[in-house]
């Protein structure tokens, strides 16, 4: 399934996208869902979905296969709603990892002259929910705060079922599904603070992220995807989720490690090659530039970029 949340009228509600483009409405494709299943769908909200967990899950499945044989007419919602992100107040900051590619960890000891290297542990950062921003909605540029806006597109997976100290063997099982991260980020911030991450990437409006989920049980292998980006129609970044240093279940076992995951909670996996700091010279986001991020199997998430 393709779950997406649309604004109408003011008031997020939880879609499912149909093989045609129409939008079924979750809630009001409910109305006669039994029980606990039915009372999560109806809330409207693709978190209190995702934590109602497989039951209620498997309810939606069955009303979407309905709603693909014709069914459930009356239950789409307006065509022109604009999608929201997918969870849009996230109820923890969007954990990230850094360094996750080869070739964007040569790029980058390339561009700042040093030998750092693939690192012996994943390097996990985050992002705060005031740096979210919707499909179509505008990457934020600070002209008095950075002039060094980079992009960053990522396969962002959001998890499922909660857990500590997750075993490799069992972290698909924690997986609820997939989706498109792009970790704009202030390289300039970034070094002016030593090197750490979270001030250069938390900035508001450096989160794109959407532009649905998709649920697991449709991406096979999430390490056999093509990811890439362009800016302006020009293809910055090409590349596959194959080629990570840590993998998934890596990322997940190592990030549970006496940290509690939660339903809902997202992760954004590394980036591949082709950052603008890393060009020479160095090519850095602008007022006007369209940033358009795309993974296989899920879809594009576009983003102008706006001066403020």
């Amino acid at each position: 399934m393709r779950l997406a949340t649309v604004s109408v009228d003011g008031r997020a509600r939880c879609v499912a996208v149909l093989n045609s483009g129409a939008r079924l409405d979750v809630a009001l494709a409910a109305r006669d869902v039994a029980g606990p299943a039915g009372e999560a769908l109806r809330t409207g909200s693709l978190q209190a979905l995702i934590e109602a967990g497989p039951g209620a899950q498997a309810a939606l499945a069955a009303l979407v296969a309905e709603a693909e044989g014709g069914r459930h007419g009356g239950a789409m919602a307006p065509g022109g709603a604009p999608l929201m992100a997918p969870i849009p107040a996230p109820r923890k900051n969007i954990f990230c990892v850094g360094r996750n590619y080869a070739e964007h960890i040569a790029e980058g000891d390339r561009a700042q002259k040093q030998n750092v290297g693939v690192t012996e542990h994943p390097v996990f950062f985050t992002k705060p929910p005031t740096a979210l921003v919707p499909p179509e909605g505008d990457v934020l540029v600070f002209p008095a705060v950075s002039t060094a806006i980079d992009y960053e597109v990522e396969l962002a997976l959001v998890i499922g079922k909660g857990g500590r100290n997750i075993p490799k063997s069992a972290a698909y099982d924690h997986v609820f599904g997939y989706t498109i991260l792009n970790d704009i980020t202030a390289r300039d911030i970034q070094r002016r603070h030593g090197g750490q991450y979270f001030k250069g990437k938390g900035l508001d409006g450096s989160c794109p992220l959407g532009p649905w989920i998709v649920t697991a049980d449709e991406i096979g292998d999430p390490h056999a995807l093509s990811i890439g980006l362009t800016v302006n129609g020009e293809r910055r970044q090409n590349g596959n989720t194959g080629d990570m240093i840590f993998d998934i279940p890596t990322l997940i076992a190592s990030l549970s490690e006496g940290l509690t995951l939660e339903p809902g909670d997202i992760l954004a996996t590394g980036t591949p090659s082709g950052v603008g700091y890393a060009m020479d010279p160095p090519r850095f986001l602008k007022d006007g530039d369209v940033v358009v991020c795309e993974i296989s199997g899920i879809g594009t998430l576009r983003n102008p970029v706006r001066a403020v």
